[in-house]
């Protein structure tokens, strides 16, 4: 890719990013850029990955024509503040917190501006990331195209309307939360019927990684996969009955509830400072 990309803030998933990015050769070292709030970070990210380094956030908005925003919500009125007169004319400007609106990034500029809204999640630390991401009207095919490539870099991408963007943290961005206490509940039924504890959380692991892989690879319906496992009279009939007992779907779907409400909570505030002013 001959573009450029820069980084303001690089925590943990602004590094599985770059190192996904840079894993598939989509773009060389030599064009990225990241700012970071200390001297030690930038050291250690320039020294890891050969890229480029600053403690300056103008700096990089300067250079990037992809420029992602690896920052906590409440920073971003003052980030955008901070870089909008020093972003290129045509750049991109991409979002990976939560609640934080494309009208808040346009309307935190003087002029029209290319918007990605992203929600990743942790699993790209290991390029299996789950990416959902929408954009506003100055974005082009050519615009999609390298931002997907970007994306794609480090797990999958799906692009939806902005109105779904809240309902992602609940599917996709916090449900590694809820997978990770899946399998540690797994793990510790093995260890009470007699199986040690690191063989029984990579037995747990790979189980749930299989079953996903066998959704994702058949495109056959979860039920009609759960159904093979089956037999009748058989212990796993024996086990769902007990899940469907316990409610584990309706826990599962009040637990998103509450993820969804909250992010939702977080979107109503900062859309306060969002809302479109009909830039001409």
């Amino acid at each position: 890719m001959n573009k450029k990309i820069g980084f303001i803030g690089c925590g943990k998933m602004g590094e599985a990013m770059l190192e996904g990015m840079l894993h598939a050769e989509v773009i060389s070292p030599e064009g990225i850029m990241v700012s970071t709030s200390s001297a030690e970070t930038k050291t250690k990210i320039t020294t890891k990955y050969n890229v480029r380094g600053t403690l300056d956030n103008k700096e990089v908005a300067g250079f990037a024509d992809f420029l992602f925003l690896g920052i906590q919500p409440a920073m971003h009125k003052q980030v955008l503040e901070e870089v909008k007169n020093h972003v290129k004319e045509d750049a991109v400007i991409i979002t990976m917190a939560a609640g934080i609106t494309v009208s808040l990034v346009e309307n935190s500029f003087e002029k029209r501006v290319k918007v990605v809204r992203t929600m990743p999640n942790t699993p790209s630390l290991v390029g299996e990331g789950m990416t959902a991401m929408c954009i506003n009207d100055e974005i082009t095919d050519a615009d999609i195209e390298d931002v997907t490539a970007l994306l794609n870099s480090f797990g999958k991408t799906e692009i939806l309307h902005e109105d779904l963007m809240d309902a992602v943290p609940a599917i996709s961005g916090s449900s590694p939360a809820y997978v990770y206490m899946f399998i540690e509940a797994l793990a510790d039924g093995g260890v009470r019927d007699g199986i040690p504890r690191k063989q029984a959380y990579r037995m747990a692991a790979q189980a749930v990684m299989g079953a996903a892989k066998m959704v994702l690879e058949t495109e056959r319906h979860p039920a009609a996969l759960k159904d093979d496992v089956c037999t009748p009279g058989g212990s796993t009939i024996s086990a769902v009955a007990a899940l469907e007992e316990n409610q584990l779907r309706s826990s599962i779907l009040q637990a998103m509830k509450a993820c969804t409400d909250k992010t939702k909570g977080f979107s109503n505030i900062f859309r306060m400072f969002g809302e479109k002013r009909g830039l001409q």
